[in-house]
C-alpha cells in the first residue's frame, strides 16, 4: 500500500460513516480485468453504497452483474457507487433503508426483481460497531441495535430473497475477525459477527440440496467509513498495525474473496469462510 494511502487518525459523528468524508479515501478499483464471471447475474449487496460493499460493487459489475445496492442514509456515497458500477457496464439500483425492518427487506428484494428480473446472489455486508471498553456502558439500546443491524438484518434479507434463489444461487455473509478472536472493545459487535458464523454454517447445512451455496468473509482491519465512525482519534493511531501485516487492509483487497465465493470458481465450497486479515492466523 502506498504511502499516501495509510490510514489517518479522524473520527466521524454518525455511523455507518461517509466514505466522502474520509482522507484517504479507500481504494475501491479493481486491479485486473474482468472475464464475464457474472454475466447476467444480479446481485443484491446490503451496505453497497462505501467501503468493502463498494468495492464489491464496481468488481461485480466488472465482471457482469448488475447491482442493487441497499444503504442506510447515505446518498451522495450510493450515488457515487451507481456511477462507478455503471462506468464498469454495469446496471445499479439504489434502494435506501433499514435493513432491522424486515418489511424494507421484503420491499428491497421484491424492486431488485421487478427492476432486474431475477436475483442470484445475495450479500449480507451491513454492519454498525460502537467502541466500548466497560461492558456495563453497553446500554440495552446499543446491544439491540447492534443485533438487529448486524443479525436481524442478515436474517431478514436472506428470508426475503430464499423464494427468489434458485440452484447455483449463492449467499454470502460478511462477518469479522473479531468473531473468532474476540474484541475487549467491540463485544457487542463481536458477538454479533460469531452469530453471522454460526448463521453461516447453518444454513449452509439447510440448503446444500437445493443446491444453493452459503459462505462468509471475515476481514480484519480494513479502511472503510466504518472505521473513522467508531473509533477516535487516539485509537485510530495504531489501526491495522498489530497485523503480521503491520497495516490495514483496502477494500479492493477484500472484494475479490467475494467474487470468488459468488461464482463458480467456489463450486464446491459451502459453510466456510475466507480471511483476509492481514495474515493473523485464526483457529476456525
Amino acid at each position: 500500500m502506498s504511502e499516501s494511502k495509510e490510514p489517518r487518525p479522524q473520527e466521524q459523528e454518525e455511523q455507518p460513516g461517509s466514505e466522502q468524508a474520509m482522507h484517504p479515501s479507500p481504494d475501491y478499483e479493481p486491479r485486473y480485468a474482468g472475464s464475464g464471471r457474472l454475466k447476467g447475474k444480479v446481485v443484491l449487496i446490503s451496505g453497497g453504497d462505501s467501503g468493502i460493499g463498494r468495492a464489491v460493487s464496481v468488481l461485480f459489475a466488472r465482471e457482469g452483474a448488475s447491482v442493487a445496492i441497499v444503504y442506510l442514509e447515505e446518498h451522495e456515497d450510493a450515488k457515487e457507487t451507481a456511477e462507478l458500477v455503471a462506468a464498469e457496464g454495469g446496471r445499479a439500483l439504489l434502494l435506501p433503508g433499514d435493513v432491522a425492518d424486515v418489511a424494507f427487506c421484503q420491499s428491497a428484494v421484491s424492486k431488485t426483481v421487478e427492476q432486474f428480473g431475477r436475483l442470484d446472489i445475495l450479500i449480507n455486508n451491513c454492519a454498525e460497531q460502537h467502541s466500548v471498553y466497560d461492558l456495563t456502558d453497553i446500554s440495552p439500546e446499543q446491544l439491540e441495535r447492534t443485533f438487529k443491524t448486524n443479525v436481524f438484518g442478515y436474517f431478514f434479507m436472506t428470508q426475503a430473497a430464499l423464494p427468489h434463489l434458485r440452484q447455483g444461487s449463492a449467499i454470502i455473509n460478511t462477518t469479522s475477525v473479531t468473531a473468532y478472536r474476540g474484541s475487549k472493545h467491540l463485544m457487542d459487535y463481536a458477538s454479533t459477527r460469531g452469530a453471522v458464523a454460526a448463521f453461516t454454517r447453518s444454513l449452509s447445512a439447510n440448503l446444500a440440496e437445493q443446491g444453493i451455496r452459503v459462505n462468509g468473509v471475515a476481514p480484519g482491519p480494513i479502511w472503510t467509513p466504518l472505521i473513522p465512525a467508531s473509533f477516535s482519534e487516539e485509537e485510530m493511531k495504531e489501526f491495522g498495525k498489530k497485523t503480521p501485516m503491520k497495516r490495514a487492509g483496502q477494500p479492493n483487497e477484500v472484494a475479490p474473496a467475494f467474487l470468488f465465493l459468488a461464482c463458480e470458481d467456489s463450486s464446491y465450497m459451502t459453510g466456510q469462510v475466507l480471511h483476509p486479515n492481514g495474515g493473523e492466523v485464526l483457529n476456525t
